[in-house]
């Protein structure tokens, strides 16, 4: 018999802002990464999206890839007790609606996994957190001895996300043709041309242009706001709405 399963992205869809984040302040504080760094190069990009005048993924990425520079020569268990503690101080920090639907699709039998652009070890410890039954993240490379090369093999594209699910497929058996996926990014797309039941959740307008443009996951997907305390649901022939 094949399982159904819920695939979760996690910044943006689960999780409130982006875990890359919240971990790239603890690198500050513990003076692992320079505080000019964020002032120079990261600020910039931040405020761009905050007024509305840049993109939240160039964000995300300008910090992903001070991360890489930054925990290469790190030990592995420095960087996971980084990431335990991010998690269990912010792991709450959670979309009411992604935690509810979590919750629901347990309660249905199906599993859950998780398939996020951020580091292993935060995904790890954020699939831990919310009882994920399995999960896929960015891989930052080690040596033998536990040491980070400088090296990634990323999970933050469609193309990885893609990959991930069908190795998935493989190891659990996967009823394509009923399963669920959640994601907020472009770098989601793929998942929900993949699967039965796609769901934007607080979607970049690139996501919603690339649904718009692609007629058959257009007809099959369900758009999700969540602001404040309120959850709206928009239907596939309102998306052109949220462009204006």
């Amino acid at each position: 018999m094949k399982n159904i399963v819920a695939f979760f992205d996690i910044d943006g869809t689960l999780y409130r802002e982006g875990l890359i984040a919240e971990v790239f302040k603890k690198l500050i504080k513990y003076e692992i990464i320079s505080g000019e760094r964020w002032h120079n190069e990261v600020r910039p990009e931040y405020e761009r999206w905050d007024k509305r005048q840049g993109n939240y993924d160039n964000y995300l990425l300008k910090m992903a890839g001070i991360y890489l520079e930054a925990i290469k020569g790190l030990h592995k268990y420095q960087v996971e007790f980084i990431a335990k503690n991010v998690i269990d101080q912010k792991g709450d920090r959670v979309y009411t609606y992604t935690r509810d639907r979590i919750k629901w699709h347990k309660e249905q039998g199906h599993k859950v996994i998780t398939i996020s652009g951020s580091p292993i070890e935060l995904v790890k410890e954020m699939s831990l957190k919310h009882g994920f039954d399995d999960y896929r993240g960015t891989i930052y490379s080690m040596n033998e001895s536990e040491i980070y090369t400088g090296e990634v093999i990323p999970m933050w594209d469609s193309v990885n996300k893609q990959k991930a699910i069908e190795e998935l497929v493989l190891k659990y058996n996967i009823d394509l043709n009923n399963s669920y996926a959640y994601g907020d990014t472009s770098g989601d797309f793929s998942m929900f041309q993949m699967i039965k039941y796609p769901v934007c959740v607080n979607p970049t307008r690139e996501l919603i242009n690339k649904v718009i443009e692609d007629e058959e996951v257009r007809k099959k997907i369900n758009v999700i706001v969540e602001r404040k305390d309120v959850i709206y649901n928009i239907s596939p022939e309102n998306l052109n709405l949220m462009m204006w």
